[in-house]
């Protein structure tokens, strides 16, 4: 690596992944531009995972075990951000440029790092981006994971430092990747998850079914959305739009129960000065009967792409 290539730091917490972590490994290995160094954090696992990890460690400086004490089980959301601060925590290189963190499910293209920091260096306001996401199914075919241009996968989460740091870094609850890129816009960063084919990550187990089923995902997913403050009128067109993809009706049925529980319930909500107004004005553009407040210069013409590219 040359003196003057970014450098980029990830944090993968991960629990009873020997499935999917060889593939992982393997793409960060080939990967045209590496990290400087790579935590993946065994959250407890009761599989092959730390062995996995272990055998990449010997191979690759910039890899390393780092093992947390059990607690018990797989715990998503709030349990996967505090796994990412043990890790983040243990971090050996000060003079990072971007941190990542990453699921133990994704496979990642080669040139994966590499092209991203090319969107980063043409866009100064660009805070955090990942490339879109494509499930793979039991036929080996893939299939587009459908989410706004401006939301970045919380599995591959990707901040420049400035951002990262200027944000807080990232809340310990569901929902946390949605809050932070919400909270990097009203700072005045963009954000993105952009269509490249070089930034085509492919995705082994859905969305969502790591912690017991996919139904448990997705209400988790509403109760999310609850607490992050989500205006009710989106989480309709959410739900309604969910109908559509796997798993077909239920998973958009069960984003609505799960936000409706959580708000009968007056379950705690997520308060940040000004980011539920900022949010509902944003969901409100998006229903197309509003306006979002924030106004972050456009970036370079032609740089970002509306679909995906051949």
């Amino acid at each position: 690596m040359s003196q003057t290539e970014p450098r980029i730091v990830i944090i993968a917490p991960c629990r009873n992944e020997e499935k999917f972590l060889p593939d992982l490994i393997r793409s960060l290995e080939n990967q045209t531009l590496k990290p400087v160094e790579c935590i993946i954090v065994d959250d407890g696992s009761t599989d092959k995972t730390p062995e996995l990890v272990s055998e990449a460690e010997k191979r690759n400086s910039w890899i390393r075990l780092v093992r947390k004490e059990d607690r018990g089980k797989r715990s998503v959301g709030p349990g996967v951000v505090e796994t990412f601060y043990y890790g983040y925590e243990k971090l050996r290189t000060k003079d990072w440029d971007y941190i990542c963190k990453l699921d133990g499910d994704i496979v990642l293209p080669p040139n994966y790092f590499k092209r991203l920091i090319y969107y980063f260096e043409k866009d100064k306001y660009l805070g955090s981006a990942s490339g879109k996401l494509y499930l793979k199914l039991k036929s080996g075919s893939l299939t587009l994971e459908r989410t706004s241009d401006e939301m970045v996968w919380g599995c591959t989460n990707f901040y420049r430092r400035e951002c990262f740091e200027q944000i807080g870094g990232f809340v310990k609850q569901t929902m946390w990747d949605g809050i932070a890129f919400h909270r990097a816009r009203m700072a005045g960063w963009r954000t993105r998850s952009i269509w490249d084919p070089e930034l085509k990550m492919i995705e082994q187990r859905i969305m969502g079914s790591s912690q017991k089923n996919i139904i448990v995902g997705r209400i988790r997913w509403g109760r999310g959305q609850y607490f992050m403050g989500t205006h009710p009128l989106y989480i309709l067109a959410v739900g309604f739009y969910r109908l559509f993809e796997r798993p077909f009706l239920i998973g958009g049925i069960c984003i609505a129960v799960g936000y409706f529980i959580s708000m009968l319930k007056r379950a705690e909500r997520y308060d940040f000065p000004g980011f539920r107004k900022s949010l509902h004005a944003w969901q409100f553009e998006r229903l197309k009967i509003g306006r979002r407040l924030e106004k972050i210069p456009d970036p370079p013409e032609n740089l970002f792409h509306e679909k995906e590219l051949a």
